[in-house]
């Protein structure tokens, strides 16, 4: 079954719910599907709970989402930094709960709920608070914790260019979280600068193949630069 070509962000985002779980993909704002989360803030869905590298940047993305008070709990690695002022704000004030996943195991927790994988061990964390509450099994002599896959209800990502049938390439770095986010949600909604004809892209180069993909929305590109803590 083909991805759906739709013809706006709102279109493409209708129908997340509320307190629904949203991956979203960007590595600071590289990568970020900033057109996509601009259109849920639109929309109005409250009560999310975000899957995210970090907890946003300055004012825009992640950030936007954050201070329209659209957030219930941000699951992401790097939830403080000179520009994640917002997200300091909310989480000082008790208006947002948090959950710190390292980095290699948040995409792993994703790469497990795509491929079916019911949980895994992982070293990263033993000792640590991280690991409290969770199963702990000795491995070659070496202490590791349980992991249980990550699942969104939908995920929001951003590539360069897909073809009609959905299959996805991306460009350079922006290409992070995007393809392990699109594997691990119920519906995969991808903003991308062009969509081309199927049998377009070379196949070689196609890095998400279409089946993952639900929606797909072509945007103007935009870049954001943020400047330092307020």
């Amino acid at each position: 079954m083909s991805a759906t070509i739709c013809p706006s962000t709102d279109d493409a985002v209708a129908g997340i719910a509320d307190g629904a779980t949203v991956l979203i993909g960007g590595f600071g704002l590289a990568g970020m599907p900033f057109d996509l989360i601009d259109a849920l803030i639109r929309h109005g869905a409250t009560d999310l709970t975000i899957v995210s590298n970090n907890a946003g940047n300055g004012d825009v993305g992640v950030a936007a989402l954050l201070a329209a008070g659209r957030v219930r709990k941000v699951i992401c690695s790097f939830p403080r930094q000179p520009d994640s002022y917002v997200f300091d704000r909310l989480y000082r004030a008790g208006e947002v709960e948090l959950e710190v996943v390292p980095q290699g195991t948040l995409a792993e927790r994703m790469r497990a709920a795509g491929a079916g994988i019911g949980g895994f061990y992982c070293p990263t964390g033993v000792g640590t608070i991280l690991a409290e509450g969770k199963e702990t099994r000795t491995i070659d002599g070496r202490d590791h914790i349980l992991e249980m896959p990550l699942r969104g209800d939908a995920a929001l990502i951003a590539a360069h260019r897909a073809d009609t049938l959905g299959n996805l390439v991306y460009r350079k770095t922006a290409r992070n979280f995007g393809p392990v986010m699109a594997t691990a949600a119920t519906t995969t909604i991808v903003q991308v600068a062009e969509i081309v004809p199927a049998g377009t892209l070379d196949p070689e180069a196609v890095v998400t193949p279409g089946i993952y993909i639900d929606r797909i929305v072509a945007t103007q590109a935009r870049h954001y630069t943020v400047q330092g803590a307020r």
